[in-house]
């Protein structure tokens, strides 16, 4: 008598499978991997062409429209001396306010031309329209360079010849500085800081309006305190990988930076408190010394955009004081008693 085998799983009998109704493992892979081929006869659709008018609206995107408020600086000089008010003035500063716009304009279209390779490898500048190739290299050039040329000679033309000779100043400083100077340590804070100051120079100039010491030295420092302040932010923001966005930046320290904008803070506020507490021996005769007032909101503003430095979220001027409610309504009340102490209420 024999002994039993046990059924392992290798003994158990199966059912026998039709194979022709399941495709084997092989063939199934064949299926699956099998690549795609059109069909001829299939005609494929394009990539849509870019919209009309993308190129026009190309370059006013890297013309910087939310720069241009920085611009309205134009009418600072005007304003303190309270010669802002006529018809004349209004006029003459529209005038240079769109000058300066179209020179500011220049520059960017240029800037953005010569950097175009590195912005786009750059996470967010890869967007700008030249990076992007809605505007092609050569025409951001010549937009540029045709803008350079006629915003001067329209201001010789139209305008005092102090005025032209201070934009045809802004283009050659600001194309320097595309080119070479924005990687000069030092010399890129002090390039910056002048377009500011040139901004507000120029509606003095244009109106002929004696500039006032105290007001050079407060537009001056006051500027260079929010640009050196949003170096600070960049470098904070941007530390260990700064070298891909702005290398300059890592040849500055933030302690460096700091010392700049504070150092700035401080000689603005001092600026104006001897503008602002000087009578010049003449009393005033307004219901409120306003002006001696100003000082307080001026003080309170310096303080309140500080918090914004010290945080390293100090960006762009004016996105730093249109976003904060506080900073807005302390600029309101500042602007305010400014206005009534020009008009001597």
């Amino acid at each position: 008598m024999t002994e039993a085998v046990p059924l392992t799983e290798t003994h158990r009998p199966t059912e026998p499978r039709p194979t022709e109704s399941r495709p084997t493992e092989p063939a199934v892979l064949g299926q699956r991997t099998r690549p795609h081929r059109p069909d001829p006869d299939v005609k494929t659709v394009p990539d849509p062409a870019p919209p009309s008018g993308s190129l026009l609206a190309g370059l006013l995107r890297t013309a910087r429209p939310k720069q241009w408020v920085k611009n309205v600086l134009v009418v600072a000089a005007p304003a303190a001396a309270g010669q802002l008010f006529t018809v004349h003035a209004l006029t003459e500063l529209a005038l240079v306010l769109a000058l300066f716009t179209a020179c500011a304009a220049a520059v960017y279209l240029v800037n953005d031309a010569r950097d175009a390779e590195a912005d786009r490898a750059h996470p967010t500048k890869r967007h700008r329209p030249v990076a992007a190739g809605q505007v092609p290299v050569p025409v951001a050039y010549a937009v540029g360079g045709a803008l350079a040329v006629l915003a001067p000679a329209a201001a010789a033309w139209l305008t005092a010849p102090a005025v032209a000779v201070l934009l045809t100043a802004y283009l050659a400083m600001q194309l320097a500085y595309c080119v070479s100077l924005k990687h000069v340590l030092v010399v890129d804070l002090v390039v910056v800081t002048t377009g500011f100051l040139m901004r507000a120079m120029v509606g003095g100039l244009a109106l002929g309006i004696p500039l006032s010491r105290w007001f050079l030295i407060t537009t001056g420092f006051g500027a260079l305190f929010m640009v050196s302040a949003k170096r600070y932010s960049e470098a904070v923001q941007l530390a260990g990988t700064a070298g891909a966005t702005r290398a300059l930046l890592t040849e500055y320290t933030t302690g460096y930076l700091r010392f700049v904008w504070q150092l700035a803070a401080g000689v603005a506020v001092l600026g104006y408190c001897l503008w602002a507490l000087g009578e010049g021996g003449v009393p005033h005769t307004s219901v409120l010394p306003w002006r001696q007032l100003s000082v307080v909101a001026f003080i309170l503003a310096v303080l309140r955009y500080a918090v914004f430095a010290d945080r390293g979220t100090a960006g762009e001027p004016e996105e730093v004081v249109l976003g904060d409610r506080a900073l807005a309504l302390i600029g309101l009340a500042w602007l305010a008693m400014y206005g009534l102490a020009v008009a001597n209420w």
